[in-house]
């Protein structure tokens, strides 16, 4: 290919996302973060100079992030084994404090410090100033769910600019202790909160696949009835059930699309809301 067809070529991608760049100016995207997609410094560079570049266009990005191998990590150097019932890790009051350290002093700064190294402005804000919660089931511990979001340090910083990094903890109603919440209903309560334009999960998988073994049969759209009948066939099983539940629920609280994309792509961001193809499964009422 001669240098003049590669400049031409890359001028035609610009204008095949120039359409989206333009209908998404100053709309709101939560993306959720989590899995293998966290564990690679590369691709976590990778991610979030995506962020930077929604930043650049007029997207207000909001990040929710995941942490579980870091603190099972964590908790494992403290002497401490890991204990999980139906994929909820078992929070005791020594594990609560090993959660939030890991999220407040490992995690959220690092996302912070590098959306700032890549020429962004990021803020982390506690998920404890955000979410407000009860507790699960007495078995669980300090494990909660979200009963509701508090708006007003999210909406200031994408007022000042700020891409702001939340973490998946919250405040407990009844005691004002802090629980740990799953990431990723953290991520469908603050989404529906925000009424986000669109809600992007990154994790390990490249979405909806009817062969979860051989990637050629990812499914890249899926309503609320395509889900039910994949459901119905075991398609859609395991942990994947939860996750599409909350997305429908999302979607029903004024969300406007769901996807599910894998974050080991390189910049999986991009390519799945600035071209026409897309690259994971997007869910739709």
């Amino acid at each position: 290919m001669s240098d003049l067809s590669a400049q031409t070529q890359k001028a035609d991608v610009l204008l095949e996302a120039l359409p989206y760049m333009q209908g998404f100016r100053g709309c709101t995207f939560l993306i959720k973060v989590g899995g293998s997609a966290m564990e690679d410094p590369v691709v976590v560079d990778q991610f979030l100079r995506d962020v930077v570049f929604l930043e650049a266009v007029g997207i207000n990005p909001v990040i929710v992030h995941g942490g579980g191998k870091a603190i099972s990590k964590a908790m494992q150097e403290s002497g401490l084994e890991a204990r999980f019932i139906n994929g909820m890790r078992v929070t005791d009051e020594e594990t609560i404090k090993i959660v939030e350290q890991t999220l407040a002093r490992v995690i959220n700064p690092e996302i912070v410090t590098k959306i700032n190294a890549f020429g962004g402005k990021a803020v982390g804000i506690p998920g404890t100033e955000v979410f407000q919660g009860q507790r699960m089931k007495a078995e669980l511990g300090w494990v909660g769910e979200v009963t509701d979001c508090k708006l007003g340090l999210i909406q200031a910083a994408v007022a000042g600019e700020f891409v702001p990094v939340v973490s998946p903890v919250a405040r407990d109603l009844e005691s004002g202790k802090t629980l740990n919440v799953n990431a990723d209903l953290a991520a469908c309560a603050l989404a529906t909160g925000l009424k986000a334009t669109k809600l992007i999960f990154l994790s390990d998988v490249r979405g909806v696949m009817r062969d979860h073994k051989d990637e050629s049969t990812l499914i890249p759209s899926l309503d609320e009835a395509s889900i039910n009948a994949l459901k119905a066939d075991g398609i859609i099983s395991g942990g994947m059930i939860p996750k599409v539940d909350s997305s429908l629920e999302s979607l029903r609280g004024g969300v406007g699309k769901v996807h599910l994309i894998d974050g080991r792509i390189p910049h999986a961001l991009i390519l799945e809301i600035f071209t026409d193809r897309g690259i994971g499964t997007e869910i739709h009422l």
